[in-house]
């Protein structure tokens, strides 16, 4: 059997076997016929196809442009193509089975500017309902000021407690946190974060809480949920004027990579994040040379192009 055969072949079995649906198919055999073509401009039929042509290909995929991803795609249709031909016992081994992909990078986290930070912070919706208000730019102060992740900011409860998972301590000037893994940190308030707190726990003694321990809770008296937080924040930003929609990690990315900029100290920034790793609060070394780069660009005259 030729090599448009056996994909042929190959086709039917994964359409009767799993049930793809039309789209996913179509895409199969896009990757297959890819697969035909580069056996064919080396020389060699499907069932020929060596580990050292895969790695090769997959060199000239990435050259060429194509994502991590998108080639990790590709492979995984391979794979399972060869693994339907070892069962057929048509070749030997699986060409494709050690093969990966390259890694995609990381994408950056997404920051707020130091002037669109601050504008969110100071910003005052004028609501109808001072309650809402009043807990929004507690939240937002929190989340910018302390760094909090979403489920940090909720797990916190209006003081310390047998079964509290966080709290702010006003007179000290310290949210302490429950966080990933289940580890405590304790983290400074700034002034303005306490000040909004207090504000925030003046309205909320007038609203819906019943006993309710939670420091942030919805109209009905409950604990606020995460995507609730979400919601609130994406509102406040765009009344804000804010070019971007703002959730709550890009508070807490704002957070770092402005401390960063200003005090250059990494390992405080790990601290504050409550990262295990220094390797993960590395990242927000590379958002600071961004924005260094840019300053250089657009100050500096040997950077400007004609």
């Amino acid at each position: 059997m030729d090599d448009a055969g056996l994909v042929e072949r190959y086709l039917e079995h994964v359409r009767v076997e799993k049930r793809l649906a039309q789209r996913t198919l179509e895409l199969y055999a896009l990757d297959l016929r890819k697969l035909a073509d580069h056996a064919a401009q080396a020389g060699v039929a499907l069932t020929q196809v060596r580990n050292a042509h895969v790695r090769r290909w997959v060199a000239q995929m990435h050259a060429g442009g194509r994502s991590g991803r998108g080639i990790a795609l590709i492979l995984s249709g391979w794979r399972g193509f060869y693994a339907w031909l070892g069962r057929e016992g048509r070749v030997a081994s699986n060409p494709v089975q050690d093969v990966r992909a390259p890694k995609a990078p990381k994408p950056l986290p997404k920051a707020l500017g130091v002037d669109d930070a601050v504008r969110l912070a100071e910003f005052s919706a004028q609501e109808a309902d001072p309650w809402l208000e009043a807990r929004d730019a507690a939240m937002v102060e929190l989340l910018y000021g302390c760094g909090l992740r979403v489920g940090e900011l909720v797990g916190l409860d209006v003081r310390a407690g047998a079964g509290a998972r966080g709290w702010v301590d006003l007179e000290a000037g310290e949210a302490h946190v429950l966080g990933k893994g289940s580890k405590r940190r304790t983290v400074p308030v700034g002034r303005k974060a306490i000040e909004a707190l207090r504000h925030w726990l003046q309205v909320r003694a007038a609203g819906p809480h019943g006993g309710e321990p939670a420091l942030f809770t919805g109209r009905q008296g409950t604990r606020l949920s995460g995507p609730a937080v979400w919601q609130r924040l994406r509102r406040r930003s765009l009344q804000a004027g804010l070019a971007t929609p703002v959730h709550p990690h890009m508070l807490r990315h704002s957070f770092a990579s402005h401390v960063l900029q200003s005090s250059g100290d990494l390992r405080a920034v790990q601290e504050l994040l409550g990262h295990a790793s220094i390797a993960t609060t590395q990242v927000y070394t590379r958002l600071d040379f961004q924005h260094l780069a840019k300053a250089y660009d657009a100050a500096h005259p040997r950077a400007k192009r004609k």
